[in-house]
């Protein structure tokens, strides 16, 4: 459960956004979409694997 302090006089707006904040770094969202539909294993690591390299490659074009 997400609890967010609210102190005396303070926008409604800013308690909103620092809720909206808190609940995007639990990850329920992100949970619930991967969760409407089955990936199979191999396609998981695939797409990691896609990941690492596309990150690897994008360090080696900063260093040089």
């Amino acid at each position: 459960m997400l609890i967010v302090p609210v102190k005396e006089g303070e926008n409604i707006e800013r308690a909103l956004k620092k809720f909206k904040k808190k609940f995007e770094r639990t990850g329920t969202v992100k949970e619930l979409r991967n969760r409407q539909h089955f990936t199979k294993p191999s396609v998981e690591r695939r797409e990691e694997i896609k990941k690492a390299i596309y990150k690897e490659k994008m360090q080696r074009e900063e260093e040089a």
